[in-house]
């Protein structure tokens, strides 16, 4: 472990024209720190732009601050998370995004806090969601409240994955081998002491977001479905409904039956009824096939990232 240092985990996928002036943000930030020194560690993962080339550029330009890690396609943030991870030594270690919506002058504070308080974790959490569509911030908003009406482990509504962790944190993290990792979970399953610290929504400096609505509903249904079972026992309890209605309908048709004879039979209402039990059916199908996609995954034991190219910055005279 190195003391005194902040490693900052920077995952990156088509982020070169933004990655300038992030590490310039950085070094803003290191004046303000003389005591601390700040490394970056740079996980690309996958990128199709320029992102590996600035990476070595910045690496060659700061060699004693600067290392990258790159892999041999896209796996995904959560795998550039975990990787960042597991070659960050310091005393202290952060996760932040390169395109400047996470402020890096937060780290001040966060470092202040963090050496001066009980907490384990400073975490962060936005506030406010302008600049995005209406729609996205509503569904993110159900989000959070679904998650923590039927999970055990509350997630911060906003809350980010920017956040500053001691290392008592970072090892317990690491001690996870799950290969569905769903990183906003995994912070809050592990416990510890948390503070966050909010701030209003800031727009991307360059660059788009590779996060699309369905990316980010596939994310949420990720989360939702790894750290609880209720939507399994929600099916049994549809299937069980269901059960007992058509029981009691069932038993309704023969009682009328039984006294005004034979009904002409009524094909809309069966086609509706086996539309839609069909409908419930492929519905709670689906639900088990989510879990069962993710024992699959998990007995594969496939690793959860590939390196194309490592560079580990130097460990002499520092600046």
């Amino acid at each position: 472990m190195k003391k005194n240092t902040i490693s900052i985990v920077v995952p990156c996928y088509n982020e070169a024209r933004t990655l300038q002036a992030f590490v310039a943000e950085i070094l803003a930030v290191q004046a303000q720190l003389p005591k601390v020194f700040l490394e970056l560690i740079l996980v690309n993962d996958g990128s199709a732009d320029e992102t590996l080339g600035v990476m070595r550029a910045l690496a060659s330009e700061h060699p004693n601050r600067i290392s990258y890690l790159s892999f041999s396609r896209n796996f995904g943030k959560e795998a550039a998370m975990l990787a960042g991870f597991e070659h960050a030594a310091g005393e202290w270690v952060a996760v932040m995004d390169a395109d400047l919506q996470d402020p890096p002058e937060m780290l001040l504070e966060m470092h202040q806090l963090i050496t001066t308080t009980e907490y384990d974790v400073v975490a962060t959490r936005r506030v406010s969601r302008e600049g995005e569509p209406k729609v996205r911030s509503l569904f993110a908003t159900m989000y959070y409240k679904l998650n923590n009406l039927i999970s055990d482990v509350k997630i911060e509504e906003g809350a980010r994955d920017y956040r500053l962790m001691t290392r008592p944190v970072i090892e317990a993290i690491l001690s996870l081998p799950e290969r569905n990792r769903f990183s906003k979970g995994l912070f809050s399953w592990v416990g510890f002491e948390v503070k966050y610290l909010e701030y209003p929504n800031i727009e991307r400096q360059a660059g788009e977001t590779s996060w699309s609505f369905t990316k980010l509903f596939d994310y949420a249904i990720e989360g939702l479905i790894s750290f609880s079972d209720v939507p399994l026992t929600l099916a049994s309890y549809v299937g069980l409904l269901t059960f007992v209605m058509a029981f009691v309908y069932g038993v309704y048709i023969v009682i009328r039956t039984l006294i005004f004879g034979a009904a002409t039979p009524g094909w809309p209402s069966l086609a509706v009824l086996v539309v839609g039990m069909g409908g419930l059916q492929l519905l709670c199908l689906g639900i088990v096939g989510k879990y069962i996609g993710k024992i699959f995954i998990e007995n594969k034991q496939r690793p959860m990232y590939i390196l194309k190219e490592v560079h580990l910055h130097e460990e002499d005279d520092k600046a």
